[in-house]
């Protein structure tokens, strides 16, 4: 069995994490979060998102979040439109994530706009953004499933893609945006994504609905794949997909990667210590299986 030596991490928990909490998390908590995230060994993740206060009040505070010190390799901000990039060129930001549902419902129920419509859009945007040198990260929503459509087939999902590419992305985050999809799933869709666009970064972003991530990143891994989004202690939910729960466990997941040999280069005691500054504040306990143990042995 083919796996790679060593894995990415690509900490989601600080943005699609907290976005669909109720409560306000304080920005000195979520500044902590990060620091405590970056000393256990994590030097990417999603940091914050310039989204409507209005529709998204847990991110009001992204401009004093990109504009605090933090020791990662990028500030990747998610911005669903051209007021959002503005918003974070204005303040400095080096890495934008925007994002597209390959489900029409879906993404107009998140933006109001078809798929095509989206594209359109963005695909200017991500010209200016790349004469000015910024790295440009694409999510791609329901790759799998909608929550509204149903199955996504792989050719739609692929399509968009390399629509993508063609654009000028840096990479592509594809993602199980209701945690339906199943390991065969997995394996189909991340072998020929590797195969068509064997040039970009490729990262797969699995939510634990129904507790199949861990085995889902594993097809991935035996499809090529090396990079993966996580959130520490399995933070999140998307306020638009209905039946979207937490994304998987950072912890989990890097537990799993060093015990098959798998470097990720995070220390898995510190990324405990980053969960405990954020648990407080979560409405629901951190249900997942590491941190649960880690706390129990202590």
């Amino acid at each position: 069995m083919l796996l790679p030596n060593e894995v990415t991490i690509i900490e989601v928990g600080p943005r699609d994490g907290l976005q669909n909490e109720k409560n306000f998390v304080p920005t000195e908590v979520k500044e902590q979060f990060i620091h405590n995230l970056s000393d256990a060994g994590i030097q990417e993740m999603e940091i914050t998102s310039f989204v409507s206060p209005k529709w998204v009040p847990q991110m009001q505070d992204a401009a004093t979040i990109v504009s605090s010190n933090f020791n990662i390799r990028r500030k990747l901000v998610l911005t669903p439109n051209r007021k959002g990039v503005e918003r974070a060129l204005e303040l400095g930001c080096d890495a934008v994530a925007v994002f597209v549902g390959v489900s029409n419902s879906f993404n107009k129920k998140n933006i109001n706009k078809t798929t095509m419509e989206s594209m359109e859009e963005l695909k200017p945007i991500i010209a200016e953004l790349k004469k000015k040198n910024i790295f440009v990260r694409a999510c791609i929503s329901t790759a799998f499933y909608c929550p509204f459509e149903g199955k996504v087939s792989e050719e739609a999902t692929i399509k968009l893609c390399q629509e993508f590419v063609a654009a000028g992305v840096d990479e592509l985050s594809v993602a199980d945006t209701i945690g339906m999809a199943v390991p065969t799933e997995s394996f189909a869709l991340f072998s020929k994504l590797k195969e068509k666009l064997p040039a970009i970064l490729l990262t797969a972003h699995f939510h634990d609905t129904r507790k199949m991530a861990l085995a889902n990143i594993f097809a991935a891994l035996q499809a090529g794949i090396d990079r993966f989004d996580t959130s520490a202690g399995g933070l999140g939910g998307c306020p638009f997909a209905p039946g979207a729960t937490g994304n998987v466990a950072t912890e989990d997941v890097v537990y799993m990667l060093e015990r098959i040999g798998i470097q990720t280069g995070i220390e898995l005691d510190k990324l405990v210590n980053a969960i405990d500054v954020i648990a407080p504040m979560i409405a629901r306990p951190i249900e997942s299986g590491y941190y649960q143990l880690a706390k129990k042995s202590v």
